[in-house]
């Protein structure tokens, strides 16, 4: 049995509006998120990390900026999508640990919904 460990990241600038997405939760704030999909730099971080540990290249080669079809697309679909290929080639994602750094929006309040969103979209239990 192999072991494969991904480490991922995703950058996205503000704009104009007044919510980010993250973990799947729309979060109200002063600023948006530019981005081709919903700009959830959370689940884009998950799915860098997840294709990486596979070896199966990035975010850009499963889900192009430049496909039509992922315009303003809902970043879980996304995380699914990844789950989805990972185990057609017989990886089983055994736990994610992600750190979001930001001032703001306060995400507290948020936690919990995203980690029970990651987790359903993972088929994980919510402790993995």
């Amino acid at each position: 049995m192999s072991l494969g460990i991904g480490q991922g990241y995703d950058v996205h600038a503000f704009q104009a509006g007044d919510h980010v997405t993250l973990g799947g939760v729309r979060i109200p704030h002063t600023q948006g998120i530019k981005a081709h999909s919903d700009g959830d730099v959370l689940l884009h971080a998950i799915c860098v990390a997840l294709l990486g540990a596979a070896a199966l290249g990035d975010i850009g080669m499963h889900f192009a900026d430049t496909d039509p079809q992922w315009r303003g697309a809902d970043s879980r679909v996304f995380l699914r999508h990844v789950k989805d290929v990972l185990a057609q080639r017989k990886f089983r994602i055994v736990n994610v640990d992600v750190t979001v750094l930001a001032e703001a929006p306060k995400l507290g309040k948020h936690r919990e919904t995203m980690r029970t969103n990651i987790a359903a979209d993972l088929d994980l239990t919510i402790d993995c």
